[in-house]
């Protein structure tokens, strides 16, 4: 399993957008610029976002995007929904005229179910603002400056 770069970059749109749209909306631009992605990739990962009603535009010559909801209502797993349609394995087929069928659903149940139950454990669990008090706490130092 992989996140693809939608999807990463999504994560961290949505992150940046979290950290600075404490003033107002964020422009698209600003969070390519920031994040060195294209403005182009950026919109059509928005244009999902807003569809699934994640986050929401502001017209005007101050507008921009902010999170339609808290970011501690927004999960990694929404995220991944809405980029990638799922983030399960696959299911385990047996293959026709296999004399194991039980081999196929013995690595569905002990294995694939287990790892997809895990996956709803973590990314269910784990919102926008986790990772951006994360990052915050880690990385968004503002530099010192002394007179």
């Amino acid at each position: 399993m992989s996140f693809s770069k939608k999807t990463r970059y999504g994560l961290i749109s949505l992150i940046d957008l979290a950290v600075n749209s404490q003033n107002g909306p964020v422009s698209l631009g600003s969070i390519a610029k920031r994040n060195g992605i294209s403005q182009q990739f950026l919109e059509q990962i928005f244009a999902a976002f807003r569809s699934a009603r994640l986050v929401r535009s502001v017209k005007g010559p101050q507008g921009g995007y902010q999170l339609a909801k808290s970011a501690a209502e927004v999960t990694v797993a929404d995220v991944l929904q809405v980029l990638e349609g799922t983030y399960h394995l696959d299911n385990q087929v047996a293959q026709p005229n296999s004399e194991y069928v039980g081999i196929a659903d013995t690595i569905q149940r002990l294995v694939i179910d287990k790892v997809n139950h895990k996956l709803d454990e973590i990314l269910e669990n784990l919102t926008i603002s986790q990772l951006v008090l994360y990052y915050s706490e880690h990385y968004d130092r503002q530099e010192m400056y002394y007179i």
